[in-house]
């Protein structure tokens, strides 16, 4: 029987606290019940101890260990000595349990969100929505207005974009996807099947975590470098884990990476190349949030560029930078390899739209003014950000990011999953570091965007001082 870890099951309980008529114990045995009820949770799975469950959600063990005899006495909930308590009901035994990140986009009113890193969008994308005329779009109205490749248009525009980054490549070699988050399941979905290996870093983007796990493949973590660690440790750790592991692929974020928003440096770059390159390893390079890099304000090279093609994927986005109701994001990589996720693509969706295509091509255009206007905000909204949790929050730590839109934040003697829940009762809504693990580890941290402005974070940040301090002082007592 499969059991859920509790910190996953805690990220799928958003908002039960909160919301529904009646007691603690009703409403967690409500929201229980709704996610076996959703499918969201798969009957037959083991749920976490009382203890566990209590720890992470920030209650008393009394609170769970009602809930769980509130669901036993209505036949939803199965004791069984040895084994635990597996959830009865409705639902598919053999799917993967998602990780509830839609919440991050669903914020009630009057919550304090600091969930999601997203930022609000530029003024080039309504100027360029503006200039679109009826000429431009009375070309394609002869046709059927599907192109699952993507508009050559495009595919040019995004293919010049490498090249002026010095990285050859031809518009065969792109395909256009509705977003980083499409590209990177068409890629679990057309070259890893259930079972097989995938390395991923810990932590890493928790949108690949669920496309991964969705799709049933064993995730192996390569801890990324530490702060005190040179650059190239991460490498020489993958060369020794392929020594008694043979990957499927190896999925990475070299450049601003989510959550912890480093940037490996060139010799860095080198050695994971020389790593990936002489095992062979076919390797998704997510670049996603490349564009929001701070130093320089240059487009950064690929690190699989100087692989071959057929055994790499570059994974890319116009909606980090510009706006994330622009729903435009790409895949390079070989034909073959092209050809190949476009078939998958055109069984979910057909085709772009080709409206958000022509506004993506005049985006393109004037992207490096757009990129150095975003990161010169973000810049300072950082160092306002780092000013701020220097003053209220002295015991926090973090390192300093080379990009991206969030701290990654060690709050010492914290469990961040208890205070995560603690606060969302107390209408703040935060990501716990476990939600980033595919071990579930770092639950000492939690990833705390800055680029919206230091309001929120201000806010906020009382309620996560005080809520972090009662999850170190064991979760589970002042709650009923």
């Amino acid at each position: 029987m499969a059991r859920i870890p509790s910190t996953r099951l805690s990220r799928l309980l958003t908002g039960w606290a909160s919301e529904g008529p009646g007691p603690l114990p009703r409403r967690l045995a409500d929201a229980l019940r709704e996610l076996v009820e959703r499918g969201d949770v798969p009957a037959g799975t083991v749920l976490p101890s009382q203890r566990e469950l209590a720890v992470v959600l920030g209650v008393s063990r009394s609170t769970v260990t009602a809930a769980y005899g509130l669901l036993e006495g209505e036949g939803r909930l199965e004791s069984v000595r040895g084994s635990g308590s597996r959830l009865r009901g409705s639902g598919v035994l053999d799917r993967h349990p998602m990780e509830g990140r839609l919440a991050s986009f669903d914020a009630r009113a009057g919550t304090a969100d600091l969930s999601s890193g997203a930022l609000p969008g530029l003024g080039d994308v309504a100027e360029a929505v503006g200039s679109l005329a009826a000429g431009d779009v009375a070309p394609f109205l002869g046709a059927d207005g599907y192109h699952p490749y993507g508009l050559p248009e495009l595919r040019e525009g995004v293919a010049a974009y490498y090249r002026a980054a010095g990285v050859p490549t031809e518009a065969e070699e792109i395909l256009v996807t509705a977003g980083s988050q499409q590209a990177v399941w068409l890629v679990a979905q057309a070259l890893v099947d259930p079972g097989d290996t995938v390395v991923v870093e810990d932590p890493t983007y928790r949108g690949a975590l669920e496309a991964l796990r969705a799709r049933g493949a064993r995730l192996v973590p390569v801890n990324i470098n530490e702060a005190d660690e040179p650059d190239g440790v991460g490498a020489a750790r993958l060369r020794r884990l392929c020594g008694s592991v043979r990957p499927r692929l190896v999925y990475l974020q070299p450049t601003a990476h989510n959550p912890t928003g480093r940037s490996l440096d060139e010799a860095a770059r080198r050695a994971w190349r020389g790593v990936l390159g002489e095992l062979g390893l076919f390797t998704v390079e997510d670049t996603a949030c490349a564009e929001l890099s701070l130093d320089g304000d240059e487009a950064v090279v690929p690190l699989v560029a100087g692989l071959p093609s057929g055994s790499t994927v570059t994974v890319g986005t116009l909606s980090k930078l510009f706006w994330g109701g622009l729903r435009v994001g790409w895949v390079r990589s070989s034909p073959q390899v092209v050809a190949r996720l476009a078939k998958i693509k055109t069984s979910v969706d057909l085709s772009c739209s080709v409206v958000d295509q022509l506004v993506a091509v005049r985006l393109l255009a004037g992207l490096p003014g757009a990129r150095a206007r975003r990161r010169a905000v973000l810049r300072e909204r950082l160092a306002t950000a780092e000013e701020l949790l220097r003053a209220e929050a002295p015991g926090w730590e973090w390192t300093r990011p080379a990009g991206g839109p969030a701290l990654w934040v060690r709050v010492p003697g914290a469990d961040t999953e208890a205070t995560a829940q603690l606060a969302r009762r107390r209408g703040v809504s935060v990501v716990p570091g476990s939600a980033f693990s595919p071990v579930d580890g770092f639950r000492d941290r939690l990833r705390l965007p800055y680029a919206h402005g230091v309001e929120a974070l201000a806010a906020a940040l009382p309620t996560l001082l005080d809520c972090a301090a009662r999850s170190g002082a064991g979760a589970g007592g002042p709650v009923r």
